[in-house]
């Protein structure tokens, strides 16, 4: 008798924790956001009071630049005096292609403000360029093939990685692995890059 008391409730147990993590997960808003990358056209429509610099960025819609780290460097110094958000991703990647639509919004969202920028890492070109054209980024990213942005600059292991800059330039925070909801990413650009909390 006492065993299967025991069992019972070992059991019950196990289902409340399964029932929890179903539905934190849904609570999160990962599964359905994600799963719906807006198209070429939605992400190209200009950003009403962008300034010159960031709007250009928008001009740029899912621009592939042959990648190296003064380029990259040099992109970074043209944008001092605004925050900067860097995305390293890759079609190879299952969760970067889970994450880039929730940048996607989160750059229409702050284009006028936040700079975006993506860097695909160690990546085959046709590959990356399918998936930008399923995936449409409103920002240019750089290719990386050799990884020397995203882990000899930025030491990455994880992928996706995102970088937080300050409007000063600085490196705030280093972000490995996956934004699984929207709101994750949006209070990350508040804090990091905005410094507001």
């Amino acid at each position: 008798m006492r065993k299967a008391v025991i069992v019972i409730c070992s059991l019950v147990l196990v289902g409340a924790v399964v029932a929890g993590v179903r539905q934190a997960r849904t609570s999160s808003g990962s599964s359905s956001e994600a799963a719906k990358p807006l198209s070429r056209e939605q992400v190209s429509k200009p950003i009403a009071g962008a300034p010159p610099k960031l709007a250009a960025l928008r001009a740029r819609v899912s621009e592939l630049s042959g990648g190296d780290v003064r380029s990259f460097d040099a992109q970074l110094r043209a944008l001092r005096g605004y925050p900067v958000v860097v995305n390293m991703w890759a079609s190879w990647c299952e969760p970067c292609r889970r994450e880039l639509p929730l940048f996607q919004r989160e750059a229409l969202a702050r284009g006028a403000r936040v700079a975006f920028l993506g860097v695909d890492v160690t990546d085959d070109r046709d590959r990356a360029l399918e998936l930008l054209d399923r995936i449409p980024l409103p920002y240019p990213s750089f290719a990386d093939p050799r990884s020397n942005i995203a882990t000899g600059r930025f030491k990455a292991r994880v992928f996706p990685t995102t970088a937080f800059y300050d409007a000063r330039g600085e490196l705030v925070i280093l972000k490995q692995g996956e934004f699984a909801a929207r709101a994750q990413l949006t209070e990350a650009v508040n804090r990091y890059a905005l410094g507001s909390t």
